[in-house]
Order: structure tokens, then sequence, then C-alpha cells
């Protein structure tokens, strides 16, 4: 991305009211990039879970962080939530159409966040 598609990126965004505090964005940020969205998202991104096994590769996420998260980024669009009606239940959690393009752009961030993250916690 130019600096000058930047710029404009910037200004299309404060000119519709983005950056304020009553705008819908301000939600969906705080949705997609707490702690554990960003996480389960990225998890997502390969392929299909099972909640066991998001709760195994997300280390340190509680059962109900685990459940919350999940529920909120379902209510969001971003994932879905289908269940088998197995003895137990099976349910699997994958990303939607909206979440994989979000995915899309989130992947590079956090592929910059491990490129750099030694260097700036050790500073």
């Amino acid at each position: 991305m130019t600096v000058s598609s930047q710029v404009s990126v910037l200004q299309r965004i404060q000119a519709e009211g983005a950056l304020t505090t009553s705008c819908p964005t301000r939600t969906v940020l705080d949705h997609v990039t707490s702690k554990w969205g960003v996480l389960l998202l990225v998890f997502l991104s390969d392929k299909s879970m099972r909640w066991g096994e998001l709760r195994r590769a997300v280390d340190g996420i509680s059962e109900k962080m685990l459940a919350q998260t999940l529920r909120t980024l379902e209510t969001d669009g971003l994932v879905h939530r289908e269940v088998t009606a197995t003895v137990p239940p099976r349910v699997d959690y994958s990303l939607t159409e909206l979440g994989t393009d979000l995915v899309e752009r989130l992947l590079p961030l956090m592929e910059w966040i491990v490129d750099n993250a030694d260097d700036i916690v050790g500073r």
C-alpha cells in the first residue's frame, strides 16, 4: 500500500465517522481484535475445528472465554457453528465467507507481529 493510498483510506475512515465513539466500527474492532478473537480467527483460518481442538490450540483460554468469544464471532457473522446430532453432539466451528475475508487481511498483520515480537518486547 502506498502512502497516497493510505491517506485516502484514512480520509475515507474519517469522512465516514469511523473514528467516533458512536460508530459501529468500534464494536466490530473490539470483537475482532480482542485477545481471544484474533487467536480463534487465526486458528480457524486453516480448517474447521471442534470445541476441544480450539481449546487445546488457544493456550490459556478458559472454557468461559472460549464460549463467549465464539458466540460473539458467530453473532457477528464471522464464525459458523454447526451441530451434528450425534451422541455426544458434535460441534464444529469454521469461518464464514465474511470471516475468511477478514482473516485474509488479518494474517499479514499476524505475520508482521511474529516477525517483530521479540524485538518489540525485548526493548
